[in-house]
């Protein structure tokens, strides 16, 4: 066995072994394994089932990562989008008003779109037309966004007439929590304990049950049905006019993020070579397949998560790494109970939280934040797209408009600078019909 396993996932060529992938695939798991417990949480706000959600999201991360392992070979660990899903569940669904089925059928279409254009190899063109500058600040935005998000889940953030937002009871019960789990978490990460994010979580829940935030609803059971979002996309309602441009948001934002997942984790471990990632059509074809399997099951958008280097760092170098990441995503669909109870809602007044998973929500948004440094902002032409894109995003709760105006500013700024060769002609398109869009609307 070992020794087919050996010629398979090529583990001798890569200096690596199976007690070393399997210890990778385990140190993947625990860093990226609050994904069971967050998105259930936030999709279940726009009516789907919550029990039904966190099976289509250990079943997606599941399948998903195991193609990735067989597919191309490496330890590319993949699960549900952070970001795609808050676009989902508040912008898509709760702001825009549109249906959780519909919304689904969106990510359907973004999915095959890009699992087409991964087959024609038409992928590493558009990544190509976005400068690096705006990639960065679309990340940093939808960090700031979720963020935000996760301010507002945790009650630290409130409306305020006049100022829009303001301070909330920093002494409210629920508010110490969330700041007792930021705190706890961000101790963690700063000690460089892996799974801090997990282990936050998990003592923010311990901590809010003796507070009577938190109720406690068992460890254990059988995994819940599947029925309630299985098949239940809407991919006729996904093609309305309307809906265009959210298509356009779940398609490149599954690039970018694809993209830079692969290039932040391969980098470090030596998977890149003469410049380029050997089998990145596939990898990227495992990740856009990723996407349209998940629409299916009944999640948002699935890709390649950069919590993988952690295990990279741990000595994980092949495909089989995923195979263990893999069965443990299957183990979890026996731990339901725990993504009730972490998932659970808490009554401040008219005011719903989600305290447990406030946390890990703004954790993220530091995370995604770091990129910002990438940005030149010495060059104006680059800066002030970059700086439009992060504010409105966050401003506007938009990842769509954060998007328009960073494209529309850029193509702008270097035109008027007599730079407008720098830009490619796709930039120029996209610009157009985003002013049509807001002409139009």
């Amino acid at each position: 066995m070992i020794a087919w396993l050996d010629r398979f996932f090529h583990l001798k060529e890569r200096g690596t072994s199976v007690k070393t992938e399997a210890l990778g695939g385990l140190t993947t798991f625990m860093t990226m394994s609050y994904i069971i417990f967050v998105q259930p949480a936030i999709l279940s706000q726009t009516g789907m089932d919550r029990g039904a959600v966190m099976v289509a999201t250990c079943l997606s991360s599941a399948l998903a990562t195991l193609l990735m392992g067989i597919l191309a070979n490496y330890p590319f660990a993949q699960a549900p989008y952070m970001g795609h899903n808050i676009f989902f569940a508040v912008i898509v669904c709760g702001v825009m008003g549109y249906s959780w089925p519909v919304a689904l059928g969106a990510i359907f279409i973004s999915g095959s779109l890009l699992t087409l254009f991964s087959i024609l190899g038409i992928w590493e063109g558009l990544v190509a037309a976005v400068p690096d500058s705006l990639k960065n600040a679309i990340s940093v935005g939808i960090g700031l966004l979720i963020a935000l998000v996760g301010l507002e889940y945790g009650g630290l953030v409130v409306d305020t007439p006049g100022v829009l937002v303001g301070i909330g009871d920093l002494t409210s019960r629920p508010v110490l929590l969330v700041l007792f789990g930021v705190a706890f978490t961000a101790c963690l990460m700063a000690l460089k304990i892996r799974g801090a994010i997990l282990l936050g979580i998990l003592a923010t829940a311990l901590v809010g049950l003796p507070l009577k935030i938190v109720r406690f609803q068992g460890v254990f059971s059988a995994p819940p049905s599947l029925a309630p979002t299985f098949l239940k996309l809407d991919i006729a309602g996904a093609l309305q006019t309307g809906l265009l441009s959210i298509i356009f948001v779940f398609f490149f934002l599954d690039l970018f993020d694809s993209v830079g997942t692969f290039i932040g984790v391969s980098a470090p471990a030596g998977f890149i070579k003469d410049g380029r990632l050997p089998k990145a059509n596939r990898a990227m074809l495992a990740d856009s397949i990723a996407t349209v399997f998940g629409s299916l099951l009944g999640t948002s958008t699935v890709g390649s998560y950069i919590e993988s280097s952690t295990g990279i760092a741990q000595g994980a170098r092949t495909g089989l790494a995923n195979v263990f990441t893999s069965l443990l995503f299957f183990v979890s669909l026996f731990f339901s109970p725990l993504a009730e109870m972490i998932g659970g809602e808490f009554a401040q007044g008219n005011v719903i939280l989600r305290p447990v998973i406030a946390p890990p929500l703004i954790i993220v948004g530091y995370l995604m934040m770091r990129v910002v440094t990438h940005i030149d902002w010495d060059d104006l032409t680059e800066a002030i797209p970059a700086f439009l894109t992060i504010i409105i995003m966050p401003m506007t709760i938009s990842i769509t408009d954060g998007i328009t105006f960073g494209f529309i500013s850029y193509c702008l700024l270097k035109l008027v600078s007599g730079r407008g060769r720098e830009v490619h002609w796709v930039l120029y398109l996209f610009s157009v019909l985003f002013i049509l869009r807001y002409v139009f609307q």
